[in-house]
């Protein structure tokens, strides 16, 4: 798979100083310093969870001009994910159709690859989900254990519940079951030496009651929102990959994915932090979710279609247009 054969080159690349070295010249564009949840990001675009499962290429992926790395999304155990074939790229619309399912080397790999290769230049966010065997019953201790194992590693904790490939996962969004997942890792930072901010990783095919409870919970409870994973729905592609199971990314979610962004902005209003994800694929793209009210935004299936210099030009547009934190 391409995907694979990136991250392996990318493994590989980070190790030879030269490369490294003219890959972080031809990708370097002026930062524009923000402060968001405590953290000091050199830029506010980062890249999105599901690109680098395992916490392997972090130190390359640094040198494309991100202003952080979200890794992941990692689980407690190994597991290989849903059956292949399991990614179909949809090329007229530069979109992703993902029914991945968590496959990764599970959270002790994850964290010596992570190990070897910290310090890193940019502030790094570990994405943590549950195993598919797990039981809803039994995740809030499945997501604690795998917390626990990555929390030396990361300087947030994004936490998965709204990837439609593992089975009931989003029915996590739920109040008492999203109150009873999330405690026992605030819980349990608050006990660290370094209390660290955590984020929600929020579907985008959520109503309005299911939006106003996860928004309600993140202020009462102190975390931030990251608006938002893929998307079930299909009105936006060609009726042939409407049989294709799985979450949609790139152009077609920009949309829904805003609508989200911004309902969810005008309910927490700036209480705590939120993160827009979904369909950037470009400077015009990820300004846009600024507007609407986002501290960060990630990218990913434009990174597919875009290329390495990706960063570079949101960087270079957001400049062109004078943004600057907290201009909305």
């Amino acid at each position: 798979m391409i995907h694979d054969a990136v991250i392996k080159t990318a493994r590989t690349a980070q190790h030879i100083g030269p490369v490294t070295a003219v890959v972080k010249f031809l990708t370097r564009a002026k930062d524009i310093p923000v402060t968001v949840a405590g953290i000091k990001f050199r830029n506010p675009v980062g890249l999105a969870a599901g690109f680098d499962k395992n916490c392997e290429a972090a130190r390359f992926l640094a040198g494309l001009g991100f202003g952080f790395l979200e890794l992941g999304t990692v689980t407690l155990r190994p597991q290989p994910g849903n059956p292949k074939p399991r990614l179909f790229r949809v090329r007229e619309n530069k979109a992703i159709i993902n029914r991945m399912g968590f496959n990764n080397a599970g959270a002790w790999e994850a964290a010596r690859s992570l190990e070897k290769l910290l310090p890193l230049p940019v502030p790094v966010g570990i994405s943590v989900g549950k195993n598919a065997d797990c039981s809803l019953e039994d995740a809030p201790k499945n997501y604690l254990e795998t917390l626990k194992v990555m929390y030396p590693f990361g300087d947030y904790f994004a936490v998965n519940i709204s990837s439609p490939n593992t089975l009931q996962l989003r029915s996590l969004h739920g109040g008492d079951k999203l109150r009873r997942l999330v405690e026992p890792m605030l819980d349990f930072a608050s006990g660290q030496k370094q209390k660290k901010p955590f984020f929600i990783k929020i579907a985008p095919d959520l109503d309005d009651k299911e939006l106003e409870g996860a928004a309600a919970l993140a202020v009462e409870m102190g975390f931030g929102l990251i608006a938002t994973n893929t998307t079930v729905r299909r009105e936006a592609v060609h009726e042939r990959w409407r049989a294709h199971e799985g979450g949609l990314s790139g152009g077609p979610l920009r949309a829904l994915s805003n609508e989200i962004l911004g309902k969810t902005a005008a309910l927490v209003k700036g209480r705590v932090p939120l993160i827009g994800s979904g369909g950037v694929s470009d400077g015009a793209s990820a300004l846009e979710k600024l507007k609407l009210g986002a501290d960060l935004v990630q990218v990913y299936s434009g990174l597919v279609y875009e290329g390495p210099f990706l960063v570079k030009e949101i960087l270079e547009y957001l400049h062109k247009h004078r943004w600057h934190p907290g201009h909305r």
